[in-house]
């Protein structure tokens, strides 16, 4: 797989602002969300028309929506993953941020199932002990099946290493170094990034560059995030998924106000999602 065809997100990483309360869009009211019509949808009609245009706010209201909250999943919530098997010790070809190229790898290999029918190979590299390898793929593996089942539509393996680098997706895989693990785990954020990153593998691809997603955020007139507005072909999408969620199904999980400036930034391309039928149904 050659480093051009590589889709991995790089994060502005903001976690220390977010973290000591500087997040932007902390300030803003105190007040009930907005309700939203709990039909979604009124019929294929309404997910071919013209989108209108929103008046939007003066810029986007966040930096980055994957530190918009630490509660949108966390490890109470439960798991999709059903087993996790040690398959052997082969040779894989595994994109590392430490280099920032693929590399042949005589990787650890793990079959993990999640729900029923889907299997991901988990690789991770030789640097970790088979023992402490089997760990690190159980603990991500059961951390990525808390997201919802749609995400796993492309999603085939993960690979995993040291390092403090930013996680990735696309290329229908999660790539995960550790040491940046621990620091999405100690703020409270490692669901939350596998959200964004698992909207990277298994959507992007499909809708990031169809001309009825860049009609909604044409509509709307500004993104949510300015990592999002920075780059609109590659992280839009992604930084839409997880906040999109959260005001649709998880809007007690998030703060005061949030509800409302999302709903205000980017109706049409909730609009949009709503049009998939997106939901909380785990891993079939």
């Amino acid at each position: 797989m050659p480093a051009t065809r590589v889709e991995l997100s790089i994060f502005a990483i903001a976690t220390v602002a977010v973290l000591t309360g500087g997040c932007p869009g902390a300030g803003v009211p105190v007040d009930a969300p907005t309700p939203i019509d709990t039909a979604r949808v009124d019929g294929p009609a309404a997910c071919e028309a013209p989108y209108p245009i929103a008046p939007a706010p003066p810029a986007p209201p966040y930096s980055g929506t994957v530190f918009l909250d630490p509660d949108l999943l966390t490890d109470a919530d439960p798991s999709s993953l059903t087993s996790l098997t040690f398959t052997g010790q082969a040779s894989r070809q595994m994109f590392d941020r430490r280099t920032n190229s693929f590399n042949d790898v005589n990787a650890f290999l793990f079959e993990a199932r999640f729900g029923a029918t889907v299997t991901v190979e988990v690789q991770v590299n030789p640097e970790f002990t088979r023992a402490e390898a089997e760990t690190e793929a159980r603990f991500y593996a059961t951390a990525v099946g808390r997201v919802p089942g749609f995400l796993f539509a492309d999603l085939r393996t993960m690979w995993i290493h040291k390092g403090l680098f930013p996680f990735g997706g696309g290329n229908d895989n999660l790539l995960i170094h550790t040491e940046q693990g621990l620091d999405y785990v100690r703020g409270g954020f490692l669901e939350e990034v596998f959200l964004h990153e698992g909207s990277h593998t298994s959507l992007d691809s499909h809708h990031a560059a169809t001309a009825r997603w860049q009609e909604a955020q044409r509509a709307d007139g500004t993104a949510l995030s300015t990592y999002a507005a920075d780059n609109p072909t590659r992280e839009d999408l992604a930084e839409t998924v997880g906040p999109y969620l959260a005001q649709r199904f998880w809007a007690d999980r998030l703060p005061a106000g949030a509800v409302d400036t999302i709903r205000q930034a980017i109706p049409n391309r909730i609009a949009y999602l709503d049009c998939l039928g997106l939901d909380l149904t785990p891993a079939p």
